[in-house]
């Protein structure tokens, strides 16, 4: 029997969603971010179905990483990653930290099988200019006993007054550090754990693939137990299959990347969407277990694309 979702609303500031007794994730919409690290609603912490945390918050080593976030590197001029920016060969700590700022919330609803989260956003950068308008929706349904799936949907607009220029380190000129986009970073105990891609397994030197998913293998100090998360893009994305940024030897982190390598351009006014699923599991699935896990978030997606 699956447990029945719920979700508690900390009015202007998160949202809790619990199955049965635990507490799978918390969506912080209006965090306390100082401006340095991009401020940006994010996830964290993430559980599995058991209670095992999947993510981690602000490490020391990447202050700007907290869970789950929709971070972007370079938007035009503007970094909504974190941090500094890389420019001509090295990383610089430039004014222009923009925020992600919630706007209002749009819906609310928990159903026992199905919380849904979705509310409007302003990108603001650092000097206070508006630069996109977003639409956000988190969907979260449980699988089976031990899963559970969250779809992720954006839909950006630019409200900037010109072309923006999505990008990434890489575009800027650094190799392979194609990251941005939908960003995870896994627990500290998950270094040096198992990359999975649909072509096999691995480490960092799966960095850089095209495919529609990719998957991490992990386990836990303390229990010794293990976790699989796996990330699928929606064939309907720009640049579908992405570029994956993926990291187990220095650190544990998964995205699905549309910005790699190549910059993509969006016009003031136009609109630009994303979506994706996100598996959480626990146990080590192997191969043909986070392939399974990949085709139940190709259905989340489907399901989700149904209901709208």
């Amino acid at each position: 029997m699956t447990p029945t979702l719920q979700a508690t609303h900390a009015l202007g500031r998160s949202v809790a969603v619990t199955a049965g007794d635990v507490e799978l994730f918390t969506y912080t919409y209006r965090p306390d971010t100082p401006v340095l690290e991009s401020p940006k609603p994010y996830l964290h912490p993430i559980r599995t179905l058991t209670g095992d945390t999947v993510s981690l918050f602000r490490p020391h080593d990447h202050v700007w990483h907290k869970g789950i976030a929709w971070s972007l590197p370079h938007v035009g001029e503007h970094n909504f990653w974190g941090g500094p920016t890389y420019v001509q060969g090295e990383y610089v700590q430039l004014d222009n930290n923009g925020s992600a700022v919630h706007r209002e919330m749009a819906e609310l609803s928990a159903t026992g099988d199905r919380v849904r989260i979705a509310h409007h956003l302003d990108w603001i950068s650092q000097a206070g200019r508006p630069v996109i308008e977003e639409r956000r929706a988190l969907t979260a349904t449980v699988v089976d006993a031990t899963t559970w799936a969250l779809v992720f949907e954006t839909a950006m607009t630019n409200v900037s007054g010109g072309t923006l220029d999505f990008g990434s380190p890489t575009t800027k000129g650094r190799e392979n550090a194609g990251y941005g986009g939908l960003f995870w970073r896994g627990p500290r105990s998950f270094t040096d754990g198992i990359i999975q891609s649909p072509s096999g397994a691995g480490g960092d030197e799966l960095r850089g693939l095209r495919a529609e998913w990719f998957g991490f293998r992990g386990r836990h100090d303390g229990t010794g137990d293990w976790s699989t998360i796996v990330m699928v893009d929606d064939t309907a994305n720009p640049q579908h299959p992405p570029q994956w940024f993926a990291r187990s030897e220095q650190f544990a982190c998964l995205s699905p990347a549309p910005f790699f390598s190549e910059e993509v351009p969006l016009a003031d006014g136009e609109t630009m969407s994303f979506r994706y699923a996100v598996v959480v599991a626990d146990g080590d699935r192997g191969e043909d277990g986070s392939a399974l896990l990949a085709k139940q978030g190709r259905a989340a997606l489907a399901a989700g694309r149904d209901a709208t």
